[in-house]
Order: C-alpha cells, then structure tokens, then sequence
C-alpha cells in the first residue's frame, strides 16, 4: 500500500493508519531529509526480526529515527554537556549520531549493544510518524540493487519492488541519493564515521576504515 502524503499539510488520519500498521509488527518504508528508510516498532521483536531479514546482513546498522531531543534521550546512556549541546546543534538535520546507548537498546536488541545511532531528520514527516507512534522509529537505509544508484528514490519503485514484504509505503514524494553523515561521540573525541549530506566542521578528521 502507497500513501501519500503532503509535508506542508500532514493528514492525521494517514498518520494514525501508519502508526497502528507499526503497532502491529508492521514494516513501512519512509522519507527522510536524506533516503528513504525502512522502519519498524522496536518494541515489535517481530519488526526487528524482518528489518534484519530485509536489510540483507546479519547484523545491519540500525539508527533510531526522533521526533526530537527528550524522545532521543530516552534510549541514550546519559549525555555529556558537550555531546548534548553538539546534537542540540546538529540536529533536526541529515546526521546521525553514535552515542552510548542505555540498557534499554540492549534488551530490545537482545545483545550487548553498547551504541547507538541516533537521527531527528530534517523532515516533517519522519518526525510525526514517530512523534505519533511515542518512541522513536527503528530504522536501516533502503538501498537499491543497481552498483551506481545506492538508494532507490522513487516511492512507486519501492512499491514495485518491496509490495507485500512492507506494510506501507510513505510517499513524501522523490527520495535523496545521498545519506546522512555519521559521526561517533562515543570518545573524547568525535570521529567521522561517514561523509554524506550533512556539512559537520569536523570533515577533516579521517573517516574510519
């Protein structure tokens, strides 16, 4: 299923027809300020389970997908002044940020998941999704089998390709090619992990192999 909808005009009961699709297990594919992304309740072990399923790896980098900073905080082990004010600056943009994750993301993940990768996009749409639902998105990239195109950007496209293994598709119309840029906080001193959309001050450090 394909709903489409209006970033300048959000319509509720799409919204709510989204979030009950998560409630119940449900993947949907969704737009950010970058790619377009999978996403599931991590509180649905069996989303988590087809997340890894459709990602394609056995151990695929989830991010947590905010409606903004208190919804963040929730699944984070204790912000330091610094990185707080770093994430306060950064975000809602195309960035994700690794932090110590609480015991919280541990359990949801079943493993001693001592990290995680936190994103408030630059997108309406994301942001209500997930303010709706009460707790953050659970998400991977949408990547495309073509060598040169890395992500697919069409939302009929990802209907074609991906109609029965998701339960909605969120057309917030064409996708980005180009995904956010990751940085670690979780040492004294920040490491860029991945270049990608976001400008960080920092992209003169190396990026780690």
């Amino acid at each position: 299923m394909i709903l489409k909808l209006n970033p300048s005009k959000i319509s509720e009961q799409k919204i709510n027809v989204i979030v009950d699709a998560l409630k119940n297990g449900g993947l949907i594919v969704f737009p950010t300020d970058t790619v377009y992304a999978f996403g599931g309740d991590p509180f649905q072990p069996k989303a988590i389970e087809r997340l890894i399923r459709l990602s394609g790896k056995k151990r695929p980098d989830f991010s947590f997908i905010c409606d903004d900073m208190k919804q963040a905080q929730e699944f984070t082990a204790g912000l330091d002044t610094p990185v707080f004010k770093e994430m306060k600056r950064l975000l809602p943009g195309p960035f994700t940020i690794i932090v110590n994750a609480s015991h919280q993301v541990a359990r949801l993940f079943q493993t001693n998941k001592k990290t995680v990768g936190i994103r408030i996009p630059q997108n309406d749409i994301a942001r209500v999704i997930a303010k709706s639902l009460g707790h953050p998105i659970i998400s991977t990239s949408l990547h495309d089998e073509d060598v040169i195109l890395d992500y697919i950007t069409d939302p009929v496209e990802i209907e074609n390709r991906f109609h029965g293994r998701v339960a909605i598709v969120v057309d917030g119309g064409m996708g980005g090619n180009l995904p956010s840029t990751v940085i670690d906080y979780t040492q004294a001193t920040p490491f860029l992990v991945r270049a990608g959309a976001g400008v960080w001050d920092g992209l003169d450090l190396p990026v780690r192999k």
